[in-house]
C-alpha cells in the first residue's frame, strides 16, 4: 500500500520587507521562498559554503542555458563550473538576473531620506548595505559583493530594446524552490526591485521554509534540461567526493 507522507519542514520563518538574512542551504535540502502578499522581490547571492572564493557566475549561468530569465529547470553555475543550486519548482515563471540592487544614495533619491531618527525600525534600507551586513558575518567584504538574482521580478526587453519592468508580476502565494546539490551559502534581502517604478518605499515580506529533498536524484534529474547542466553536475559530483 502506498502512503503519502508530507515532507517535514526543518525550519520556517517570515523575512519582513526590508529584511536580510544569510544561511547555509545544506546539500540535499530544498528552500522554498513564498511571496505572501504579491509584488515581492528577493535579491539573492550564492557562494560555496566551504570555499567562499567560489561564487555564483550569472553570465555563465545565462549563456550556458541560453536564457535571459530564470525559472524551473535552470541551474545556477559557479565560477568553477559547478551547480550551486537549481530551481526545481516555480509558480511565478520568471526571475530577473539583471536588475541588481540599489545603494543608499539611490534609495534616498528614489524614496526620500527615510531616516532611523524619525522612522526607527521602519527606516529605508538599501540592498547594498543589507547584503554587506550579512556578508560581514561570513568574513566577506565589499570586494566580495556579487551580482544577484531578483526572485519574483520580471524584467523583459521591449520593442525598443530597453529593459521593461513588469509590475505585479508575482501574485500572492507564488513560490519558487531551490535545491542544493552542495552546501551553498545564501545571502539575501527582501527589497523592491531597482526598476520598480513606484516612488513609495514598501518592500514586501516573504516566507522561507527549508526541507530535506525526499528524492535528491529526482531533484537533480529535473535540472538536467541541457547538456551543459549535465556537465556542471559532473563537476559537482567530483567536488563532493
Amino acid at each position: 500500500m502506498t502512503t503519502n507522507i508530507t515532507p517535514v519542514t526543518l525550519r520556517d520563518e517570515i523575512l519582513p520587507g526590508g529584511g536580510h538574512l544569510s544561511f547555509v542551504l545544506k546539500r540535499g535540502q530544498i528552500l522554498r521562498m513564498t511571496d505572501i502578499e504579491g509584488g515581492a522581490n528577493v535579491s539573492l547571492m550564492m557562494l560555496n559554503a566551504h570555499e567562499k572564493s567560489e561564487r555564483l557566475n550569472l553570465p555563465d549561468t545565462l549563456k550556458g542555458q541560453h536564457t535571459a530569465r530564470l525559472t524551473a529547470g535552470h541551474c545556477f553555475y559557479s565560477d568553477m563550473g559547478r551547480v550551486l543550486a537549481g530551481i526545481t519548482a516555480d509558480t511565478c515563471g520568471w526571475h530577473d538576473p539583471f536588475g541588481g540592487v540599489l545603494n543608499a544614495a539611490e534609495v534616498a533619491e528614489k524614496y526620500g531620506q527615510g531616516r532611523y531618527q524619525e522612522l526607527r525600525n521602519g527606516f529605508f534600507r538599501n540592498g547594498t548595505d543589507n547584503l554587506l551586513v550579512e556578508m560581514g558575518k561570513w568574513d566577506l567584504n565589499l570586494e566580495d559583493l556579487l551580482m544577484v538574482v531578483n526572485f519574483f521580478s520580471k524584467v523583459a526587453v521591449d520593442d525598443n530594446g530597453q529593459f521593461s519592468f513588469h509590475h505585479a508580476h508575482s501574485q500572492p502565494g507564488s513560490y519558487v524552490e531551490l535545491f542544493a546539490p552542495m552546501d551553498v551559502l545564501m545571502v539575501l534581502t527582501a527589497l523592491q526591485h531597482p526598476m520598480d517604478p513606484s516612488s513609495e518605499y514598501a518592500p514586501r515580506p516573504v516566507r522561507l521554509s527549508w526541507r530535506q529533498a525526499e528524492d535528491p536524484q529526482a531533484a537533480i534529474n529535473a535540472l538536467l534540461t541541457r547538456p551543459e547542466n549535465e556537465r556542471a553536475f559532473t563537476n559537482t559530483y567530483l567536488f563532493a567526493l
